[in-house]
């Protein structure tokens, strides 16, 4: 089947940041995000899981573990299980990515 945001499951979180959910199961999760300026999520950490971040537009801003990364459309970054990690959209424009869950459980 091929799915798109037109016809995956959407939800919002945060900050009125949307989501829209292409694959999940057990093991893996994708989903295309879009995060409006000026919002961020909690940071927090996964126990036994890696998240995959692909950004399509804009520049987020990761803070991993007490480091600060910057990551621009065309970019990609890895978190792995038990880092401490949110991402920010410092810019004035819209953030959209692909995140990827992977659980190793």
């Amino acid at each position: 089947m091929i799915q798109s945001k037109s016809n995956s499951e959407h939800y919002i979180w945060g900050d009125n940041c949307d989501s829209w959910i292409l694959k999940n199961d057990a093991q893996l999760s994708v989903k295309q995000e879009v995060m409006p300026s000026g919002t961020s999520e909690k940071l927090h950490f996964h126990h036994l899981a890696e998240q995959f971040f692909y950004i399509l537009k804009g520049k987020a801003v990761f803070f991993i573990d007490g480091e600060r990364w910057s990551v621009k459309n065309g970019e990609s970054i890895i978190i792995l299980p038990k880092s401490k990690h949110y991402i920010a959209n410092e810019s004035d424009e819209d953030l959209e990515f692909f995140s990827h869950f992977q659980s190793f459980d």
